[in-house]
């Protein structure tokens, strides 16, 4: 439930960019500047701090990753204008950047202690996927109906926020710790370890988060902006909802597809992927808002594939002892997929027509994708409990 809470809390502002926009008088490149700076604090308490948790405990790290988003939201409501809303944004990416490598462990480690029969299940894998994708969608929807139906939205939905981020600090405080310090502490510190012969998967791996979440990434930060322009819709709720289709088919495409082969899973992530990349191209050419809806559903699907792909594929060639900061540094990777072809894609904006620019992006994408799949499968680097090959 904190997972959930804390990433909604990183795309709620997605249907709110136009109120932000009016109210501190800035355009799209300005947006996806202050999306990315979500990333560029993720990213640093990812190669900072995100393998804090195997030494000091995860529930000692998650806590201070909820107070970091309490003051987040608490700096975005007194703050207002462009300086506070950047400097909320660098907040929420270093809580971010805390919660998520450290809560995708500590389901793993919680899933152990409960179920210590079940080695190797992929149930803490899928759950803590679905709750990275899950808090994505959910974020933008509940914003957008926030923005339409309440006053002051960009106030509200902070208030929100921060009232559900104090409950699950609550409930993270009744939750057992997994690592203990006195026996971690005998051990040598290990941020990045890898098995041997995993750094071309693992190179592969980071390849797919970041492909996969290029469009989700996009679509968070520039989606009002697109469908304001080529589908000539205002709604705060409409950019909401195309926001949580997305990262929802994602969520949903993982759990139920999710026990799948990881080959069989990559497999259909590169199918769907570039097929939803392609219909958002000619959503854009052709405008149809419900065409545009399904092209962002399906692309969240393939994205969701894909990235859930590129963290069991991550994780299974980290050294047992260092899980939590070889995922810490696949999120890194990922999250910068996340924010830098946004910020580039605005850019290209002032040179091109949205529907060209489209285009150039799904191209991309789609081979990187699909370039990093055949790598992924073909790169067999031994995973937990396998052996080397002589």
């Amino acid at each position: 439930m904190a997972f959930t809470a804390l990433m909604a809390f990183g795309t709620a502002p997605t249907p709110l960019w136009p109120l932000y926009e009016a109210r501190d008088h800035f355009g799209a490149t300005t947006v996806t500047v202050a999306y990315a700076s979500m990333v560029v604090g993720a990213a640093g308490a990812f190669l900072g701090l995100g393998h804090l948790s195997d030494r000091l405990g995860r529930r000692r790290i998650v806590v201070p990753a909820l107070l970091v988003g309490i003051v987040a939201s608490l700096v975005l409501i007194v703050w207002r204008d462009l300086p506070g809303l950047i400097a909320g944004r660098v907040l929420n990416g270093v809580g971010l950047g805390l919660m998520a490598s450290t809560a995708t462990t500590y389901l793993h480690d919680l899933h152990h202690e409960a179920r210590p029969e079940r080695t190797g299940s992929v149930v803490p894998g899928i759950v803590a996927t679905a709750a990275n994708l899950g808090g994505l969608a959910s974020g933008p929807l509940i914003a957008g109906a926030v923005a339409e139906w309440l006053p002051a939205p960009l106030i509200t939905a902070q208030v929100i926020f921060t009232l559900a981020m104090a409950v699950c600090l609550a409930l993270v405080l009744c939750t057992p710790e997994t690592v203990h310090p006195e026996l971690s502490a005998a051990r040598p510190p290990s941020r990045f370890v890898l098995r041997p012969g995993g750094r071309r998967a693992f190179g592969a791996a980071g390849a797919l988060g970041a492909f996969a979440f290029a469009i989700l990434g996009l679509i968070s930060s520039l989606g009002a902006n697109v469908l304001h322009g080529s589908l000539h819709t205002d709604s705060h709720l409409v950019v909401g909802l195309a926001a949580f289709l997305m990262f929802g088919s994602a969520a949903a495409a993982q759990l139920v597809l999710g026990r799948l082969p990881l080959s069989r899973l990559l497999t259909v992530g590169a199918v769907v992927f570039p097929a939803g990349l392609l219909l958002c191209a000619v959503a854009l050419h052709h405008p149809v808002l419900w065409l545009y809806l399904v092209a962002v559903s399906l692309s969240g699907a393939g994205s969701g594939l894909l990235f859930k792909g590129g963290v069991e594929r991550a994780g299974s060639v980290a050294e047992p002892a260092a899980r939590a900061g070889v995922l810490a540094v696949f999120f890194v990777v990922a999250y910068l997929g996340m924010g830098l072809p946004a910020v580039l894609f605005s850019m290209a904006l002032r040179y091109v027509a949205v529907q060209t620019a489209m285009i150039g992006f799904a191209t991309v994408l789609s081979c990187g994708a699909v370039v990093s799949v055949i790598v992924a499968l073909r790169d067999r680097a031994p995973g937990p409990g396998e052996l080397p090959a002589q």
